[in-house]
């Protein structure tokens, strides 16, 4: 689907004359003054646009499915059967996100920096910003969340038994061996995510298809083994769901990336979203239905006790189950540096964050924005492996990801819908009414995201956000000073009290 069926009349330009967007000329009257103001030559372009339909595809499903498909099922076991319908529910909500970005990109004159860039081009510099903060800050915290687990599976392989150190040591390694492929070059990494992808999504598709054989109905636990209401159950299965399926904007945010964007961000968002959400409910169901549920609630790698009930007195199962999941997360963790990276360069080129971190070198590599979307979470993992209250901070952080994300859905919601309520677009009928349900879906659905994240995360969310404004305060401040922003009028000082 697209918004192409609606017809944008032309806005004047919101942001002030002389904005910067990396040199060139000004857009005149009548131009957006958020598109690009530089113009790459035909190599150049071919060079940064290096995502195909299928790359992107890639990074989303790669950026969607990580460590926490290994040890998912578990934790809905512990919610029961009626998990997979939460489940299920929650996949939809993220194929409809995947069809609003899609349309978003389509609309937008210049997408770069997904999220970001449609907050930015409905509402204006304040609104974009707060965007951009929010999923920067959940995109580095994530990463630290998934080396963690994936520090697990390492250990697990090679039959090692870490001290503190020594599983930061391993966790470096996870975050900057891919930090080191993303700047080599858009390319490589996106060849890089192609080869995990496979080296992850076959296996999994195997045990999800060829599993149903040795499936036994009396694994399944009832309906609801939460222990309490309907609710609770609900709000056990939620949240690792929600979780699960962050990555969906994985193409949305790379627009700049991604060849023919307007027509490929759509498509890959949707494509690798759906067959994720396949993937994770082919397999959730039949590890339960292989795992007796006493047995599944209390282990922390389901899978391995999935292919021991598949090939009973294989010794070589736990570690093709590490083997996968350790392909599985140096891919996400490859894909989210580069998502973190898109992220803040986007907005440094509008001269809304720390200018470094649009800085690119001949690649069009943002390599300052690699490096310190590695440093940050390489010291939250040290402060985690070395401090109990290290560790007790970066729970806080992990369980921050589902709101702060959902922040940026949200607005992304709200600008289609301010778009499709208001005077610029042509009614269409009933693609009209189409495009109003999936934007109204997708912001009921942001809001239930962040209701079920708690009171404790939404209140460590508002932290989160007051921390950005000072940062956007000063970055203000000196777009002032430089004329790049228009200065509100005050009062003149008075000489007399």
């Amino acid at each position: 689907m697209s918004i192409g069926d609606h017809t944008p009349v032309p806005s004047t330009p919101s942001a002030p004359p002389g904005a910067p967007g990396g040199g060139g000329t000004v857009p005149g009257a009548g131009e957006d003054a958020h598109a690009p103001i530089t113009a790459l030559s035909p190599r150049n372009e071919a060079k940064a646009r290096a995502l195909g339909v299928s790359s992107a595809t890639g990074l989303v499903i790669g950026s969607i499915v990580g460590t926490g498909v290994f040890t998912m099922p578990a934790v809905l076991a512990g919610a029961g059967t009626m998990s997979l319908a939460v489940l299920g529910v929650i996949a939809i909500g993220a194929m409809l996100l995947a069809v609003l970005f899609g349309q978003l990109t389509r609309r937008v004159p210049n997408s770069d920096g997904g999220l970001y860039a449609y907050a930015r081009h409905e509402f204006g510099d304040f609104a974009g910003y707060l965007t951009g903060w929010c999923y920067w800050i959940q995109s580095w915290a994530g990463n630290a969340a998934i080396v963690s687990s994936w520090v697990f599976y390492v250990t697990a392989l090679f039959g090692w038994k870490a001290n503190g150190t020594e599983e930061w040591l391993i966790a470096l390694v996870g975050l900057w061996v891919p930090a080191a492929i993303n700047l080599a070059g858009v390319r490589q990494m996106a060849w890089f995510q192609n080869v995990t992808v496979v080296l992850k999504f076959l296996p999994l598709l195997f045990i999800g298809i060829v599993g149903w054989a040795f499936v036994r109905s009396a694994n399944f636990g009832n309906f609801n083994m939460s222990g309490g209401s309907l609710y609770s159950g609900i709000g056990i299965a939620a949240g690792v769901a929600l979780f699960s399926f962050i990555g969906v904007e994985a193409a949305a945010i790379t627009a700049k990336r991604v060849r023919n964007p307007e027509r490929n961000v759509g498509r890959a968002s949707l494509l690798g979203t759906g067959l994720s959400a396949i993937l994770y409910l082919l397999t959730a169901a039949v590890v339960m239905g292989l795992v007796a549920h006493h047995t599944l609630v209390g282990t922390g790698s389901p899978f391995v006790n999935a292919f021991d009930s598949m090939f009973p007195g294989t010794p070589w199962a736990g570690t093709f189950i590490a083997a996968v999941a350790v392909a599985s997360g140096i891919g996400a963790l490859n894909g989210w540096t580069l998502l973190v990276t898109e992220t803040s360069r986007a907005i440094a080129q509008d001269d809304l964050f720390p200018r470094p971190f649009a800085w690119e070198d001949r690649k069009h590599t943002a390599w300052f924005g690699i490096l310190v979307g590695t440093i940050l979470p390489s010291l939250l993992m040290l402060w985690a492996y070395e401090t109990k209250t290290g560790l007790t901070v970066f729970t806080y952080l992990v369980d921050l990801t589902v709101v702060t994300v959902a922040i940026p859905y949200f607005m992304s919601a709200i600008a289609q819908l301010t778009f499709l309520v208001s005077k610029r677009r042509r009614v269409q009928g009933w693609l009209l009414a189409r495009d109003l349900l999936v934007a109204t879906i997708s912001v009921l659905f942001s809001m239930w995201v962040t209701f079920a994240s708690g009171y404790q995360t939404v209140y460590q969310a508002l932290v989160v956000l007051m921390a950005g404004l000072i940062m956007y305060a000063l970055l203000n401040a000196r777009r002032e000073r430089l004329g790049e922003a228009a200065s509100p009028a005050d009062i003149p000082a008075s000489s007399s009290i």
